[in-house]
């Protein structure tokens, strides 16, 4: 969705071509550039939320384990405090250039194709590519610093070499061999996923593929791999299909999709972030940006609350897929055409069609549904965390963003929808995630449990990577 904003909550920096940022921005810390860096190639290469979350972690984790050889107690998550550097080198030029070499190596082991880009950026920051990363030098703490956690990271589960036995030898192929139990045109359990026919851009479809299935065993930044299983955490799951409980979350289904109003389209849109986009863990990135012009935070604190978010959205992606996984949930798209087939409901008709009375059988989402289960939901899991992170580093609960979205600006009714400009605010960190995880219900593509059990895991997900960053900040992890 095209928006303009206000209130600075897009910074100018996410929008300019990364060989301007520098100069558009003065006083714009590496952290932030580089982040802008990893947010466009998401964008660029069209990543999925899983694979998104895991290289902003990667990518932040190298930026913060460099740095902390210019901090006086800080120690890496890899080599603890071995690469600390002398008094007299802990300068702000050395954290600089210790930064940005840092980021530019992740990246171009995450985004090999894009290496000339990661290069140009470097060579912006003032930086020689191709200089020899002599020991000691801020080169040689970025080689030394991020060649350790890309080491653990290539083999923590995400199967980013596409290496693991079992995989097609695709980069983040599945190799845990799931199978959906459910048909795209036959329905043999209305409690688990069934896949969907969907265009396939050339005039006929395809069926969908559940995404990154092997996240489960992703290792995440604060626990042990499976700490987020549900029979770990006694996550009851989703209410089960023909119960009151679901069926009441149905009709909810049903009564929104009726009552979509112009501003409800318009949250279902703006929190999207569909693919193509910086997805839901880079729009909290990007928040996290604008408080950092907010509070006016320099370079030490930027790098620990960018670790922080971006960890959080990794293991806000691993305790979601966890879950998606073990449950194996429906989708309303199923069991809502599953349940009122037959029956006369008042729903959305469709773009352009407002509110009609359809057949059950025909009821569909605002938006389209994506290629994984339902419970829990995603963007409601990223957002408790994301929000949550921002409260804790912050120490503060405002938040106090605007965006205005212009009239006719749909993408799925463009020209028509909304009529007029639309505003929408945050008074609160916590606002944000509450309408992020609601518009989900509103796009017709989360239950309730979903989006409410969501936002819990998420704020649980970013008290634990909040926790386990203090222990590094303060050079004692345990």
């Amino acid at each position: 969705m095209r928006t303009r904003c206000i209130a600075a909550l897009v910074l100018s920096v996410g929008v300019l071509p990364v060989g301007r940022v520098e100069a558009a921005a003065p006083g714009v810390n590496p952290v932030v550039r580089w982040n802008v860096a990893v947010l466009d190639a998401i964008r660029t290469t069209a990543t999925p939320a899983t694979v998104g979350a895991r290289a902003l972690a990667v990518a932040h984790t190298c930026m913060y384990d460099a740095w902390t050889a210019y901090d006086p107690v800080a120690t890496g998550t890899r080599l603890g405090g071995t690469l600390r550097r002398p008094a007299d080198e802990r300068t702000l030029e050395a954290k600089d250039e210790a930064i940005s070499r840092a980021a530019r190596l992740a990246l171009v082991d995450l985004y090999p194709a894009l290496a000339p880009r990661f290069d140009a950026i470097l060579s912006a920051d003032g930086y020689d590519p191709a200089a020899p990363p002599a020991e000691g030098t801020p080169a040689g703490v970025a080689l030394r610093a991020c060649r350790a956690v890309l080491d653990f990271r290539h083999h923590d589960g995400a199967n980013q070499l596409g290496d693991e036995p079992g995989g097609s030898g695709a980069p983040y192929s599945d190799y845990t061999g799931y199978r959906p139990v459910n048909g795209p045109d036959r329905l043999s359990d209305p409690d688990r996923w069934q896949p969907q026919r969907v265009p396939d851009g050339h005039g006929g479809s395809t069926v969908q593929r559940f995404l990154t299935p092997q996240w489960a065993r992703v290792v995440p930044f604060a626990g042990a791999a499976g700490d987020g299983l549900p029979a770990a955490s006694g996550d009851p799951g989703p209410p089960r299909a023909g119960t009151p409980p679901r069926q009441a979350e149905v009709d909810e289904m049903v009564r929104l999709s009726a009552g979509l109003t112009d501003e409800q389209k318009v949250i279902a849109e703006y929190w999207a972030d569909a693919p193509g986009s910086e997805l839901p863990p880079g729009h909290w990135m990007r928040f996290a940006e604008f408080c950092s012009r907010r509070d006016a935070l320099g370079v030490d604190s930027d790098v620990k609350l960018y670790f922080l978010m971006a960890n959080a959205m990794l293991d806000a992606s691993i305790a979601t897929w966890t879950r998606k996984v073990a449950f194996d949930s429906v989708r309303p798209v199923t069991l809502v055409r599953h349940v009122e087939a037959g029956r006369r409901i008042r729903a959305w008709g469709g773009p352009y069609r407002g509110t009609r009375e359809i057949d059950g059988s025909e009821w569909q989402p605002y938006l389209p549904t994506p290629p994984f289960a339902e419970y829990p939901s995603g963007h409601s899991t990223f957002s408790g965390a994301g929000a949550e992170v921002l409260h804790l580093f912050t120490g503060r609960t405002d938040f106090d963003a605007t965006v205005v979205v212009p009239a006719g600006a749909s993408h799925i009714e463009p020209g028509t929808v909304p009529a007029h400009d639309v505003v929408l605010h945050w008074g609160t960190f916590e606002d944000a995630a509450d309408q992020a995880g609601f518009s989900r219900r509103l796009a017709g593509i989360h239950f309730l449990t979903g989006d409410a059990d969501g936002r819990l895991i998420g704020r649980e997900v970013a008290a634990r990577v909040v926790a386990k960053g203090r222990e590094y900040f303060t050079g004692h992890p345990s």
